[in-house]
């Protein structure tokens, strides 16, 4: 499948029949189950609930907040 550390985006089955997919890095996997370490934390998808999985490219970086002093009073 993939190599540890890989970003991935895998698309899963919930119980309920609806599908949810969780994005991140792959930290574990097994015969049964892949833990991807989200934005939310660890989510531990059985593989036998995965419709499909793909590498994904790094995230993109958001750019930096400004520094300094924006106030009204600095500028006006």
């Amino acid at each position: 499948m993939f190599e540890l550390g890989t970003r991935v985006v895998v698309r899963y089955r919930l119980p309920d029949g609806r599908a949810s997919d969780a994005l991140g890095v792959l930290r574990q996997l097994n015969e049964a189950t892949a833990v991807i370490e989200t934005k939310r934390g660890l989510e531990s998808v059985p593989l036998a609930d995965v419709l499909l999985a793909r590498a994904v490219p790094p995230a993109a970086r958001r750019p930096e907040k400004p520094s300094g002093d924006f106030s009204p009073s600095r500028h006006c």
